[in-house]
């Protein structure tokens, strides 16, 4: 679907640089074709990003709860990869909708992921946090793979219900 997305879109500007090299258009319609194009790659690019059911690349919410995950461990062909099912905690409430997410494979994260799991299916709830992996220098932004981060994973407390 992604591909025949991205070929829909590569036709469309295909046809909007013909239309603006070979037409005897006025400039302003030119201009306005110019800017039309350009509002639909964003506003595709925004539509795709959030699809339902499709893994995030984003970075992990700050405060989750661990629904799932699954391993794809590396191999000759595949660099590996870590799919995690996470409710985002807003203002210590889960969010209405749950969401996928791809992580770059690790063994410490795979082994976080695997005890988590294993809580998980023994009815122990999970609570992860998420947050950027600081680098020296302070210029992080600059360095590729800067949305590097640090995830922890603990038990949910239980919760306290009130005297009768």
């Amino acid at each position: 679907m992604t591909l025949s997305v991205v070929l829909s879109f590569a036709a469309l500007a295909f046809l909007a640089l013909l239309a603006l090299l070979w037409s005897h258009w006025p400039a302003w319609i030119k201009l306005l074709l110019v800017a039309a194009v350009t509002l639909f790659y964003f506003h595709a690019d925004d539509q795709l990003h959030q699809m339902w059911g499709w893994p995030s690349a984003d970075t992990l919410p700050k405060r989750f709860v661990l629904l799932a995950a699954v391993i794809d461990e590396p191999n000759a062909k595949s660099p590996g990869a870590l799919y995690v099912w996470v409710n985002a905690l807003e203002d210590g409430k889960p969010a209405a909708q749950p969401r996928a997410f791809r992580l770059p494979y690790t063994k410490d994260m795979h082994s976080l992921l695997d005890e988590g799991m294993k809580k998980i299916r023994q009815g122990v709830s999970q609570l992860g946090s998420s947050e950027p992996k600081p680098h020296p220098g302070g210029l992080s932004w600059l360095r590729p793979g800067g949305d590097e981060q640090v995830v922890k994973i603990r038990d949910l407390p239980r919760p306290q219900l009130p005297e009768k």
